[in-house]
């Protein structure tokens, strides 16, 4: 009878310990598909909400809108190294992507605050402000249907980086709105709105670089090498 057991438990052993790990590898591939998959819908929705900025800026030549659209392009080629590190499945990747989200956020802010400053040097009142109110809505939207893309991805998969970046497209929905500001207050006649709207924006920008530093610095992934 020990001989008939002991080849039957043996068998089970290995049946239950090959299904252990087959399922830690699943769920390790599960969870950079997952990633990949909301990274790259992000950054469908963000590219075509700044390319359709993009038009509308060479109409308006709004430097408010400029200030979003920059902001909006370097969020959606944040993209690229958060896909990377999803694809690597490493911890230590996906934490230095989320650094280069913060270094990329940093640098949008940096040119939308030169070009605010350029344009109070030289004043230059936008035109098209239909358009140019169209373009807020346009970045509102696009920006909001990221966050819930990323947000909801990052804290289903513990992802600082992805929770980071769900919340600056949140935050980057509410600068649009700043656009839509822009075009209203030069339509009352308020000709240096654009500009110190872009400064704001700008602000905006820097106190979202610290929220996603912190955030990325202060997180420590359960799988972290």
């Amino acid at each position: 009878m020990h001989e008939h057991a002991h080849p039957h438990d043996h068998v089970h052993d290995n049946e239950h310990h090959h299904g252990h790990s087959h399922g830690l590898v699943h769920d390790s591939v599960k969870r950079s598909r997952e990633g990949i998959r909301a990274v790259s819908m992000s950054l469908a929705v963000l590219a075509a909400a700044a390319a359709a900025q993009a038009v509308i800026f060479v109409a308006t030549d709004s430097v408010a809108l400029l200030a979003d659209l920059i902001h909006n392009a370097g969020d959606a080629l944040t993209a690229l190294p958060l896909g990377i590190a999803f694809l690597l499945r490493s911890a230590r990747a996906e934490r230095w992507a989320g650094l280069a989200v913060v270094a990329a956020i940093f640098v949008s802010a940096c040119v939308a605050g030169f070009e605010a400053v350029q344009r109070l040097i030289t004043p230059q009142t936008p035109s098209h402000l239909a358009a140019l109110a169209l373009a807020g809505v346009v970045g509102f939207a696009g920006n909001w249907l990221a966050a819930r893309i990323r947000s909801s991805a990052g804290r289903r998969l513990d992802s600082a980086a992805l929770v980071a970046d769900g919340d600056h497209a949140r935050a980057d929905a509410y600068v649009s709105l700043a656009v839509i500001a822009s075009a209203a207050a030069v339509w009352v006649g308020v000709r240096a709105a654009d500009p110190l709207i872009g400064l704001a924006i700008t602000l905006v920008i820097l106190r979202i670089t610290w929220h996603s530093w912190s955030t990325v610095r202060s997180h420590q992934p359960p799988s972290a090498a």
